[in-house]
């Protein structure tokens, strides 16, 4: 079902999946705010699982929050193309009956098995996905998003709830047949929120050349990777041999420094001219203490002391290949003039 965003998508799946007003729904401590924005949105509460140092949530938290939270519902959020063990996450869902929904925004291009691209796309553990075509990612309309699921009545509600009424649903070529909408359209609110053909007309094109797009993103990244891992104050975590990744972007942590020069490595950069984001910045819309509509209730101490250390590059497809050794450059140059700036830093900070 196409929308005209993906948070819109993101809400619409959680009332498909039947979530409740006070209902719990597990998520990601670290993600974008459009996800707790959602559950906000679907009066549902939130239930934060931390995140580990490779951006992806802690499977041995999620386990020990959905035993204790009683939470039936998760929204797994694969930030940035990071994809946690998702046979792993499919595992304990199962053990405790919890309904898995997927946040496929930033994993377009991103397949999980055996680390190919004959692998199966991300979004196919979960009952339903939900993908992106905001102007970042790897099908762009500058705004859009698609809902996602083999499951009828779920991709019925989502079609009436986005605006199928007075069986406008026959009009549709990728919803189920018509006798599964029964009285859905009398019964469930419409809240037009519809893709417009001509979003969908920039989209289309675009679905043709993504693998070869992943293919140029994804050498250009490992060569970006592995010249700043050579750097003693930089960590570019890997991702596991299940993931076929793309490389849209590139996300380090920055090693044995203080908070002053996380502050100096952001200005150096922005001297170089090169954006860079620190995931734990005050302003950062990714960081969960700027989430006041939806606090977590309780303390998330690993995911607090990653997203402070953690950068966050965007690799643009229109650059040079030299421009990424550049790129390089300004990093190193950036990273090493911070660190000269208190010379004297504890090395455990």
């Amino acid at each position: 079902m196409a929308l005209n965003s993906c948070g819109s998508a993101l809400y619409l799946m959680l009332l498909a999946a039947g979530v409740q007003p006070g209902d719990k729904v597990l998520t990601n401590a670290f993600t974008f705010v459009a996800v707790p924005s959602a559950i906000h949105h679907a009066h549902a509460k939130p239930v934060y699982v931390e995140s580990t140092t490779g951006y992806v949530l802690d499977t041995e938290d999620l386990e020990v929050k959905a035993k204790e939270s009683g939470a039936k519902y998760l929204m797994i959020s694969h930030m940035r193309g990071k994809l946690a063990d998702m046979d792993e996450v499919k595992r304990i869902c199962d053990k405790y009956n919890v309904v898995l929904l997927e946040d496929c925004a930033h994993s377009i291009g991103v397949r999980f098995g055996d680390g190919t691209k004959n692998a199966p796309h991300s979004g196919h553990h979960g009952v339903a996905a939900c993908i992106s075509s905001q102007s970042y990612k790897m099908l762009n309309s500058g705004e859009g998003g698609f809902f996602l699921t083999d499951n009828d009545l779920m991709a019925a509600k989502v079609a009436v709830y986005a605006g199928a009424y007075e069986a406008l649903s026959e009009r549709h070529i990728t919803v189920p047949p018509i006798e599964v909408f029964g009285d859905l359209p009398n019964q469930i609110p419409n809240y037009s929120l519809r893709m417009s053909c001509l979003t969908a007309a920039v989209i289309r094109p675009q679905i043709a050349t993504l693998e070869e797009r992943v293919e140029k993103y994804n050498k250009r990244y490992y060569t970006v990777a592995e010249r700043l891992n050579r750097h003693p104050n930089i960590e570019v975590p890997k991702q596991m041999e299940k993931v076929r990744i793309c490389g849209d972007s590139i996300q380090f942590n920055l090693q044995n420094v203080t908070d002053e020069q996380v502050t100096a490595f952001l200005k150096e950069c922005k001297d170089r001219k090169l954006a860079s984001e620190l995931f734990g910045h005050p302003g950062n819309a990714r960081n969960f203490v700027n989430w006041k509509f939806s606090l977590p209730d309780q303390p998330l101490p690993k995911t607090a002391a990653m997203i402070k250390r953690a950068i966050d590059i965007r690799m643009p497809l229109t650059w040079e290949d030299e421009d990424f050794v550049t790129l390089c450059q300004a990093v190193e140059e950036s990273m090493d003039a911070a660190m000269a700036t208190t010379p004297d830093a504890c090395i455990g900070a």
